[in-house]
């Protein structure tokens, strides 16, 4: 049995009617900065080219804390 030390988040950003580049600029930086007050820890942010002119449409934050 493997005794896991760390737990995972992934927590979608900037999804509806704005983009990314509107909304996503300030709305990201709350998110990692409201999870950091929980414990979480930021791994890395991906930013799918999924959108128009391959722009993305979401970040996806993708956090870890010690359990």
């Amino acid at each position: 049995m493997i005794n896991q030390r760390y737990e995972y988040k992934f927590v979608r950003v900037g999804e509806g009617f704005m983009s990314v580049r509107k909304q996503g600029q300030l709305t990201y930086k709350d998110e990692i900065n409201k999870y950091a007050q929980d414990g979480w820890r930021l791994v890395q942010i991906f930013a799918p080219g999924i959108g128009v002119y391959g722009a993305s449409k979401y970040y996806e934050l993708i956090l870890e804390r010690e359990k």
